[in-house]
């Protein structure tokens, strides 16, 4: 008798019960519950704030591309600032100015573009003399809650509700 108790005690002091498992199990999806939303939260402000600052890169690639090419004014498009290095010398179509996935207009969950372009023609040549940049979530709530407008006087404006509507001046 004696010795199938001790067999016992020594068999259980090897392994958890099912219902300890159970409990641990419980104890991580109970955590898990209230990380996931606070960290989706904190991605979603990453990329806000990566929206912004792509902005800015954008916005000094404006000027760049004025100061380069003063005949043309301003880009009208993501992918004049853009191009590839490795298709020969930069160009007004092709300005090489952006790298990475800005051309492209999507970057971390917002997407880029610039519109509202204003013009004047000199000498037969049309100039872009204004423009305003865009930055709108892909999914609002989800990859961004604001929406950001730059325009040609680098004035940052935001839009609460994460479109284009930009009426809440940013200092």
């Amino acid at each position: 008798m004696k010795t199938l108790l001790q067999d016992n005690r020594r068999q259980r002091q090897h392994g958890f019960t099912l219902m300890e498992l159970l409990i641990v199990i419980s104890i991580m999806l109970i955590l898990m519950l209230i990380a996931i939303p606070n960290f989706n939260k904190m991605k979603a402000q990453a990329n806000e704030t990566s929206a912004i600052n792509s902005l800015q890169a954008i916005y000094k690639a404006q000027i760049q591309y004025q100061t380069t090419y003063p005949q043309n004014g301003f880009a009208c498009s993501l992918q004049a600032l853009g191009g590839d290095p490795k298709q020969g010398a930069p160009t007004p179509t092709s300005a090489q100015l952006l790298q990475g996935d800005l051309p492209n207009g999507i970057k971390n969950g917002y997407t880029f573009n610039i519109v509202n372009c204003t013009k004047v023609t000199v000498n037969n040549v049309d100039q872009i003399t204004g423009f305003d940049l865009t930055a709108v979530p892909q999914a609002v709530g989800k990859t961004g809650n604001k929406g950001y407008c730059l325009d040609q006087y680098d004035e940052m404006r935001s839009d609460p509700q994460g479109g284009t509507n930009c009426t809440v001046t940013m200092q």
